[in-house]
């Protein structure tokens, strides 16, 4: 097994919920406060700021890296996707009522998509506020994550419609059934060997899905984990949040799972990120763990 560090960094006042993290380009971590509507900075020397959202609410999920040098997320309460310099100045983009949008990731084309959770759609919206939609060939399949795939396309997952799919640029779409029934993959990340790592939530499995659409699923050994979010490592393996039963797991190259208890009770781990320094997971309870494998 991995020997690993966890170290707690408080965050945010209860009740804050922080739920999307991401590194930003100024070496910061960038995170999403779902229940106070705000985004937080949590700087390298350990210094957070909060910044309220403007205008206020917003329900603000997930949060990535623009070509633009911003940082990107969506705001699930009000069908906007919000834009954050890392001066903390903020704008919005209207998309349309009833989009409901969940992941967001940059695109090989410089723009930002994200999955419409509500609207059976993926949009796509360009650093110049312009925003285009593409219609899924589903009803009520519950677009959740998205990330952008090795091959000039976006690769998401349908929750309810217990699918992965692919987009390309000119809004394509691609379906790969997911073999277990009923699984609810929800968070997906890109391999540095271009394959998809995804999590099963409801199967209490992980998924690997090649360009050309095999699948492999791994199941956990503790199946009512409830695997959340994915983060691929540099070795070919993956970390992962488990939601249900307050670890951070861990897959290698050959598939063999670690596990790895949070020091505090109950700290509903959701969105995770990797880099030079570790592993990052907010912890929606209030803080955020530091893994140092």
């Amino acid at each position: 097994m991995t020997t690993v560090e966890i170290r707690e960094i408080p965050l945010a006042e209860p009740g804050a919920g922080p739920y999307g993290i991401t590194a930003g380009p100024d070496g910061a971590l960038w995170l999403t406060l779902v229940h106070a509507g705000g985004v937080a900075r949590l700087g390298p020397d350990g210094a957070v700021r909060t910044y309220p959202l403007e205008p206020a609410g917003g329900r603000p999920l997930i949060i990535t890296t623009g070509s633009d040098g911003a940082l990107w997320f969506t705001r699930s309460g009000d069908d906007r996707i919000g834009r954050i310099t890392v001066d903390g100045g903020q704008s919005t983009i209207a998309l349309p009522a009833g989009t409901g949008p969940g992941g967001i990731a940059a695109g090989p084309d410089g723009a930002l998509w994200y999955a419409g959770m509500t609207s059976d759609t993926i949009g796509r919206v360009g650093t110049d506020g312009t925003v285009d939609t593409f219609p899924l060939p589903v009803t009520g399949g519950y677009a959740s994550m998205i990330t952008s795939g090795p091959d000039q396309a976006l690769w998401f997952t349908l929750n309810q419609a217990n699918a992965i799919g692919r987009i390309d640029l000119d809004g394509q779409v691609t379906l790969h059934p997911v073999p277990t029934a009923n699984a609810g993959p929800v968070g997906i990340a890109l391999a540095d060997d271009g394959a998809i790592w995804f999590v099963e939530i409801a199967a209490g499995q992980l998924g690997r899905i090649t360009p050309d659409g095999r699948i492999t699923e791994f199941p956990l050994p503790d199946r009512a984990a409830r695997p959340h979010a994915i983060v691929a490592d540099p070795a070919g393996g993956a970390w992962f949040t488990e939601w249900g039963a307050n670890r951070i797991g861990h897959i290698d190259g050959t598939g063999r799972i670690d596990g790895h208890d949070l020091p505090i009770p109950d700290a509903e781990p959701h969105g995770i990120t990797a880099t030079p320094e570790g592993v990052w997971a907010a912890l929606e309870t209030g803080a955020v763990a530091h893994l140092t494998p």
